[in-house]
């Protein structure tokens, strides 16, 4: 091939080669076009998806299940302090609460705190604050957790003759929950718990400012069911303490079930008992005529 056919064919590629480097070209800013378009719609999105995540949290919290922060050592050894628990807000729409039940409930105009706080600086602390009680990261100050002892119609007294806590005359054995050392309880108390309410204790009684504390308060100590706000049902933090709270077995007893029927039903019986020899005289008067 001559040089002037060399160079003829080196100016025929070279329209070709230029034609492929503006392509390669114009797909590289393509595709860094689609890349810079995706970080700004990501960057656009994500306000939108926080304020989704954030009311999704708010209504969860609300209405299915809260987390909270255990403040005190009232509660020990089955709660200790900063422990977080999660609360089931809905399993009282479902059924009642019952003895042995772990709940949280407010304190708000009845219960003075276990805990002292300090009150927040500025708005922006208080805001901080608010937050942090919902989603558990801080205690409330006037939330309360304690192990439901009575239940409406209930008769709860200390203590036996073997100083154990009884409920409707029948003993407790508090040995699988109560803190280590403790007694059922150093004061004496009897209590028929009204309806609507219920009588709670800690589980480290020697510490706990629970029912025993308010006898002198409307109520004898009882708290209003509707202040209650859930079960504590699971230990999440730390994960080394992660576990469940189940009711305790002494809770169990059928006497204790059967004992609150009877007194129930008592004022009945006892208007049958009285009825019936009242009857039979009344035939015998009649028989005699």
């Amino acid at each position: 091939m001559t040089s002037e056919d060399q160079a003829c064919d080196a100016a025929s590629r070279r329209p070709v080669e230029d034609e492929v480097d503006v392509v390669a070209e114009d797909t590289k800013k393509t595709a860094k076009g689609g890349k810079d378009k995706k970080k700004g719609s990501f960057w656009r999105e994500l306000p939108v998806l926080i304020v989704v995540a954030l009311v999704l949290a708010f209504l969860i919290k609300s209405f299915i299940v809260q987390a909270f922060y255990i403040p005190s050592e009232s509660m020990e050894n089955t709660l200790l302090k900063n422990d977080r628990v999660l609360v089931n807000k809905l399993v009282y729409h479902v059924r009642d609460i019952e003895r042995g039940d772990v709940v949280v409930f407010s304190g708000v105009d009845s219960w003075d705190g276990e805990v002292e706080f300090e009150e927040p600086s500025n708005p922006v602390a208080a805001f901080f604050r608010a937050v942090g009680t919902a989603f558990g990261v801080v205690p409330g100050e006037k939330d309360y957790i304690k192990r439901v002892i009575g239940v409406p119609g209930d008769t709860v007294k200390c203590c036996d003759d073997k100083g154990r806590v009884t409920v409707n005359g029948v003993p407790l054995d508090e040995k699988a929950y109560l803190y280590p050392g403790d007694v059922p309880s150093r004061e004496g108390f009897d209590i028929k718990v009204p309806k609507g309410r219920l009588w709670v204790m800690g589980d480290h009684r020697q510490v706990s400012l629970d029912s025993r504390e308010h006898q002198q308060d409307p109520g004898g100590g009882t708290i209003p069911i509707d202040q209650v706000i859930g079960r504590a049902f699971v230990i999440v933090w730390p994960f080394s303490r992660a576990t469940t709270l189940p009711i305790p077995d002494t809770f169990s007893q059928p006497a204790l079930g059967a004992a609150a029927a009877l007194g129930g039903a008592a004022p009945f019986l006892g208007g049958v008992a009285g009825a019936v020899p009242l009857v039979l005289w009344r035939r015998r008067r009649r028989a005699r005529r």
